[in-house]
């Protein structure tokens, strides 16, 4: 990168952090620390709400994910909107009503302390890790690209974090929040006009391309347990990751709890929950208009340029080099096909415009091929060598094509969308040690700074806990997907306990107690045996039904052990 690319990256960064620790230093309350003082207006809610979802994976991944499958990820979000209303009407009038400082602390109050602390203890564990890997995630990509040593990336990372949520609290995660929303969309926004403006194409023609190349798949309706995205999984399984992820994880819980009122915090969910698809739809469709471009212009056959060097290194880079021709020998077919086929669709030629995208596509096919016997070279020059390069393709086509000051633009985008989840995630993992761990079971009846002190030591504690996991993490399938996933191992269960609690009056705190942990091993169980068998039986289970499995399991085990229960005899 340049001097001015440079610049504007820790340039960004520092005012940012700066800002945070200016507007926030100074003594404080439980209640200013922990839930901003109650003077957030709505539109901050709702992009903090948007910030702290929008991790750096989102850009890193999302377009790499339309790279290579198309626009279909869109309909993970189909159900947002009606978890928003569901939870507007329902979840925020009962925390505003009980002015609880944490979602579990509701739980004590419907049930009994131990369902309140394993409900904690849940989320505990799985944003403990989600916070790891929103700190390893962009950190792997952007030390490979800045050619950083990874563990200092993890800890430049982790340590900006930590100074102003540790120094603010909630205020200071959600006023940050504006300016990294900014930067964010901003970037990503001015990224995309300029790869449109790149393409040696009409734009209609790019929509054309991308068409026949079968990338526009936005919505499918065929109904299939396996499939992780359709517009079924969309509207179901993660209907019920949103109503978890946003009416009982604390990292999202806090954001609205900070409202100046009910209606404020209810007017920042509905606007997340309408400007969050249309801004994913953005981040994929710039995705798919890189694909476009590199239909036209070579792609790398492999986009991970640490591996390609590694193999330059070693005996297999005379074989590297034979496929690296074939692959540019197949892109040059391919792209004299897609010039020939808008040929055809100008001239309204159905027939010719059929059989050239056959053509094309099977070209394409030919290039995954080639990309496959690379990876599979890699593997054989390293077994533990990293073969899944989606995560890199958005950020290398900025490096490669784009002019000085956006590329530095660009990777503030990703430092910043880094920095604003995590630090919701450190902000929400002391909230909930100090208040439904600490003051409730420890240490109790203390001053109101003792636990503000407390609760910056304990998000000092968790950033270092999520450093250290970030150091040691392994690289997932795909970035969002594993976030995706490590939070519908558990949030099926915390939702299901909430909505016993909402729904359910008749039953107690044993019974949903011992549900939530069979619940939870089941989860599990399946998770640990899927693309096998259990009991016999084959698992073919794409990860966003677990957490409708989990909710209803919930429903059903509790109410089958209250029934089960021996009725207390009145006493006379």
């Amino acid at each position: 990168m340049s001097a001015l690319d440079w610049s504007i990256l820790f340039g960004t960064l520092a005012l940012i952090v700066g800002y945070g620790v200016y507007k926030t230093y100074g003594p404080s309350t439980m209640e200013r620390y922990l839930k901003g003082g109650n003077e957030m207006n709505w539109w901050t809610i709702g992009l903090s709400i948007m910030a702290t979802q929008a991790s750096a994976i989102t850009f890193l991944s999302t377009p790499g994910q339309a790279y290579s499958d198309g626009m279909r990820f869109i309909q993970f979000y189909f159900g947002l909107p009606a978890a928003m209303i569901l939870l507007s009407i329902f979840f925020i009038p009962v925390y505003y009503r009980l002015k609880v400082y944490t979602a579990y602390e509701f739980l004590e109050s419907r049930f009994d302390l131990k369902t309140r602390t394993l409900a904690a203890s849940l989320f505990l564990i799985q944003r403990g890790l989600a916070a790891g890997i929103t700190i390893y995630a962009p950190a792997i990509i952007l030390s490979t690209l800045l050619n950083w040593n990874l563990t200092f990336t993890n800890i430049f990372i982790g340590v900006l974090v930590i100074v102003y949520t540790a120094s603010g609290g909630t205020r200071a995660v959600s006023i940050t929040q504006k300016q990294q929303m900014t930067v964010m969309m901003g970037g990503m926004i001015l990224a995309g006009i300029l790869v449109i403006y790149m393409l040696p194409v009409k734009f209609t023609e790019a929509l054309h391309v991308a068409g026949k190349m079968d990338k526009l798949n936005i919505v499918n309706f065929d109904f299939n347990l396996s499939d992780r995205y359709n517009f079924w999984s969309g509207m179901t399984g993660a209907l019920f990751l949103f109503l978890s992820y946003f009416g009982t994880d604390q990292s999202q819980v806090q954001r609205y709890l900070t409202g100046r009122s009910l209606k404020e915090s209810r007017m920042g969910l509905m606007m997340n929950g309408f400007l969050k698809i249309p801004m994913q739809f953005i981040i994929l469709f710039i995705g798919v208009m890189v694909f476009v471009f590199y239909q036209f212009y070579q792609p790398p056959v492999f986009f991970n340029q640490v591996q390609v060097e590694k193999l330059q290194e070693s005996d297999y880079w005379t074989a590297y080099q034979e496929l690296e021709t074939r692959y540019q020998a197949t892109f040059e077919q391919k792209n004299t096909q897609i010039f020939d086929m808008l040929d055809a669709v100008k001239q309204e030629d159905a027939a010719q415009t059929d059989l050239l995208r056959s053509r094309i596509l099977d070209s394409a096919k030919e290039q995954e091929s080639i990309r496959k016997q690379v990876k599979e070279l890699i593997l054989k020059n390293d077994p533990l060598g990293e073969t899944n390069d989606t995560d890199y393709v958005f950020m290398r086509f900025v490096m490669d094509y784009l002019p000085k000051g956006i590329i530095g633009l660009l990777f503030a985008v990703i430092f910043s969308a880094a920095m604003s989840s995590t630090a919701s995630e450190l902000n929400a993992l002391a909230s909930t040690t100090t208040v439904d761990i600490y003051k409730r079971s420890i240490n109790q009846h203390r001053a109101s700074g003792h636990y503000v002190k407390s609760s910056k030591w304990f998000t000092v504690l968790w950033g270092g806990f999520a450093i250290a996991f970030a150091t040691y993490a392994t690289l997932f399938e795909n970035l969002i997907q594993a976030v995706n996933l490590l939070g519908s191992l558990f949030y099926g269960t915390i939702l299901g306990i909430f909505l016993v609690a909402f729904f359910m009056k008749w039953v107690r705190g044993h019974a949903v107690f011992l549900a939530a942990l069979i619940t939870e091993a089941v989860i599990l169980l399946i998770h640990f045996n899927n693309g096998g068998e259990l009991l016999g039986v084959p698992i073919n289970i794409g990860y966003l039904w677990y957490n409708a499995i989990g909710s209803i399991l919930m429903l059903v085990i509790s109410a089958i052990i209250q029934l089960g229960m021996p009725k207390k005899r009145k006493k006379k």
